[in-house]
């Protein structure tokens, strides 16, 4: 079975959507449980109750809930062979003079001790049960290779999510734990809107960028996933063809 953090839009949402088409069963965790319902729903599910999915409204930033999310989990399938590790956030774009240190904090809480926390609880998890094991996929990004204009927080934690899914790749040997990190540029989400119309480049202009369809991520999720634990894809690009990334700046 596998657990989609961020299940509640976005790629999230359509990861939680590939998974399901291919047949596996699915924790659901995001902050809102009317977004975790309607991912549900558009799974082809009736119920957010159902045997083959399990909802639970979670805020990776809280230790307790975190805690209680994998404990739900082993409850309900007693095990957990596969974590998508995506709850993240841009959080506030501006000069880096004017960040304010709540501004800094709500990103590194989200996107780096929230992707901690879950790992080191799939962790726990994968390593206790039998058979031992299980792979985690954290959600990196196009910034954990080249930053954006004003987005300091956002690139920095990404790119410590590579650190982290380094750390848990070496870590996890002993115990058949596979980690992989998948870099996403340009999906088409909520959060990607400002892509389309018109968003600060490296040279200090505004441009339109291209998107690509969030689908076509999920299904490299879906390939990394569905992988024999002796084997794994350390490191995915998925992005745009056409975004400007290569070469950006």
């Amino acid at each position: 079975m596998a657990l989609v953090t961020g299940a509640g839009s976005g790629i999230g949402r359509a990861v939680a959507r590939a998974l399901a088409e291919a047949g596996w069963t699915l924790a659901l965790a995001g902050r809102r449980a009317e977004a975790l319902a309607e991912t549900s729903r558009l799974m082809g599910l009736t119920r957010p109750d159902s045997p083959a999915v399990l909802t639970v409204p979670t805020d990776v930033t809280r230790p307790e809930q975190v805690d209680a999310l994998f404990a739900a989990v082993r409850d309900r399938f007693g095990r957990l062979d596969v974590l998508f590790n995506n709850a993240g956030t841009f959080g506030k774009a501006g000069p880096l003079e004017e960040l304010g240190h709540e501004d800094w904090r709500a990103v590194v809480d989200v996107n780096l001790t929230g992707a901690f926390l879950c790992a080191q609880a799939a962790f726990r998890v994968m390593k206790d049960q039998d058979p031992q094991g299980g792979r985690i996929i954290n959600n990196g990004s196009i910034s954990a290779h080249a930053p954006r204009p004003h987005s300091i927080a956002y690139t920095a934690t990404k790119h410590a999510v590579t650190g982290l899914t380094k750390s848990l790749s070496l870590d996890g040997r002993p115990y058949r734990i596979a980690c992989g990190q998948i870099d996403i540029g340009n999906a088409a989400t909520e959060m990607t809107g400002r892509m389309q119309s018109g968003i600060l480049q490296a040279n200090g202009q505004m441009a339109s960028e291209p998107v690509m369809d969030a689908a076509d991520v999920a299904r490299t999720v879906v390939h990394m996933a569905e992988l024999p634990l002796e084997a794994n894809v350390q490191f995915a690009t998925v992005l745009a063809t056409n975004m400007p990334y290569i070469g950006r700046g």
